[in-house]
């Protein structure tokens, strides 16, 4: 194998690393150093997050810049917050032997003067946020004409947050760069677009292939009914009592719900999300890091740039409208070589999206069964076990209370002390699971499908489907903005519609489809549910607009 000496790297550097634990390279390094340390050549490197890329950047930029000139020559910028103090603290790391090399964080939610500050006093790498580095810009705090070096890390999370315009508007006002290097776990035409206008015949390269999952992580998903997806959740985190993960919901009110009943129930768990202030943020991802909470639950936009060691599960209590958002949460777990587990907790109705996401990862995900209570109170006892025969007692007087204990348990047993211990431990474990129900949900093929609607046909019409006539004039018509020219059909279309909005066949009427658009005649009952569902949710990169018809809020052809 390649060590880092082979390179070509200052030995200032590879005396840094060879301290810090590493001789060889990780792919994404070995192939992006090389071109790197030229420092004149554009990059553009995919490959998935926690395979090594900011010493795949870090390094070159500290082997290229003067330590001797006391102004900004390399800019990184990143999505968030925590992902651009870890780059910091990364490279500070890498520096260590490099004396006069300066790096500055910049980010929002801390003093805008103390960053100008920093700056001032000669930081040759300044690693930012888009919006706080736009605010210095604009106040004329920060010089970026004699930047050399522009790194864009994760530029694919910075557009799915909505950066684009601030990432142009940041190339943009470093004009006499000399490379521009872009890092990226997926590879969208956003992405295409922007190395198109602002880079010039970018070397490529892949490490793995782009989209595809990470190969140390156990791809699983359950199937309940939408009612018990809570309790499916709780039943999963007792059946892995070691668990140390990130949990993913769709909103944020529904994070701080989860979050608030686990509490109560004894978790160690809290919530991340948007409407945390930063000191709250940071308490809370302190709190994570250092393991005083075992389990953290968090939107996708919370959790943008999350990197923390050793997490053992990701579970996606709500499969994510965007599959390539799937690649990003799950990639939290399974790094540095180390095994993860991702979850995904479905109902009946959303198979097609876990085969939309085993095309785009090349991974097939296994179906595994809910367990019973037996199980889970089998798999804590076990695990209570290991913990007791494990304990360690070297640092303890425990001698002196030995005897004491002889005389206290000179007439029990040692299996009634045993059986005493585990009702301590178990007693809530027992209480709770002694009943429990089975949460499984079956998945129905296609065949019993048609039969069902062929059941259900007798007693209405259209396979299944009630005639407008059967509402008795409680209906009303739906527009929504995809029609054939999206890839669909009546019947896709109506599955789609149905898996999004977790609604009944019954409740639908008519459908009339168009190229551009469609309408859905619907009980008026269940209108609100599906706009509430559909609506603003993203479709192949595009925004779904679903309203009432009826009410004036669609076109009508």
């Amino acid at each position: 194998m390649i060590t880092f000496e082979e390179l070509g790297l200052d030995e200032r550097l590879v005396q840094a690393v060879t301290e810090m634990g590493y001789v060889n390279p990780t792919p994404i390094q070995e192939k992006a150093i090389p071109v790197l340390i030229n420092g004149t050549k554009d990059l553009i490197g995919l490959a998935q997050t926690g395979t090594g890329k900011t010493a795949a950047f870090g390094l070159p930029l500290l082997h290229l810049l003067d330590a001797n000139d006391k102004y900004p020559q390399a800019l990184v910028v990143c999505p968030t917050r925590e992902l651009c103090l870890q780059i910091v603290n990364e490279i500070i790391s890498f520096k260590k032997h490099i004396k006069g090399l300066q790096v500055v964080a910049v980010y929002g939610g801390a003093s805008i003067s103390l960053q100008i500050k920093d700056i001032r006093r000669g930081a040759q790498v300044v690693v930012a946020t888009p919006g706080r580095l736009i605010d210095l810009i604009e106040r004329k705090a920060i010089n970026l004409e004699q930047i050399k070096y522009v790194v864009l890390d994760e530029a694919d999370e910075m557009l799915n947050m909505g950066f684009q315009d601030d990432i142009e508007f940041i190339l943009q006002n470093t004009p006499n760069r000399d490379s521009t290097w872009l890092f990226s776990a997926t590879m969208p035409n956003e992405i295409r677009k922007v190395s198109k206008r602002y880079m010039k015949e970018p070397v490529e390269i892949t490490v793995g292939k782009v989209n595809t999952a990470n190969k140390n992580i156990d791809h699983q998903y359950y199937v309940t009914s939408a009612i018990h997806r809570y309790e499916t959740l709780k039943r999963l985190i007792d059946f892995n009592p070691g668990i140390y993960g990130i949990i993913f919901t769709r909103t944020k009110a529904e994070a701080q719900e989860i979050a608030e009943k686990l509490t109560r129930e004894g978790y160690d768990i809290d919530a991340l999300h948007g409407d945390l202030s930063q000191p709250q943020r940071d308490k809370v991802m302190n709190q994570f890091r250092d393991r005083s909470l075992q389990l953290l639950i968090a939107t996708d936009v919370a959790a943008r740039g999350i990197d923390v060691k050793d997490i053992t599960h990701v579970i996606n209590y709500e499969l994510p409208d965007d599959v390539e958002v799937y690649t990003h949460r799950t990639g939290r777990t399974g790094r540095a070589g180390n095994t993860g587990v991702a979850i995904s907790i479905i109902h009946q109705r959303e198979a097609y999206k876990l085969r939309q996401i085993e095309k785009i990862i090349q991974t097939q995900i296994n179906k595994v069964e809910i367990p019973s209570g037996k199980d889970v109170c089998r798999k804590q006892f076990f695990y209570f076990m290991d913990k007791l025969l494990k304990a360690d007692i070297s640092h303890g007087d425990y001698e002196t209370y030995v005897p004491m204990l002889e005389e206290k348990f000179a007439d029990i047993s040692k299996e009634e002390v045993l059986k005493r211990v585990a009702a301590l431990e178990f007693d809530r474990f027992l209480k709770y699971y002694e009943n429990a129900g089975d949460l499984n949900a079956r998945i129905q093929d296609r065949n019993e499908r048609r039969s069902d609607d062929r059941g259900r046909g007798r007693n209405s019409r259209d396979g299944g489907r009630r005639d407008s006539r059967d509402f008795q004039g409680d209906t009303t018509r739906l527009f929504i903005n995809i029609g054939t020219k999206d890839g669909f059909y009546k019947a896709s279309f109506l599955q789609f519609i149905l898996d999004m909005s977790d609604l009944r066949k019954d409740v639908l009427g008519r459908i009339d489809m168009k190229e551009m658009n469609s309408w859905v005649e619907i009980d008026k009952r269940a209108a609100n549910q599906m706009i509430r569902a559909l609506d603003g949710k993203n479709f192949k990169g595009r925004k779904i607009r679903m309203n009432d018809a009826d009410s004036g809020g669609g076109r009508r052809r």
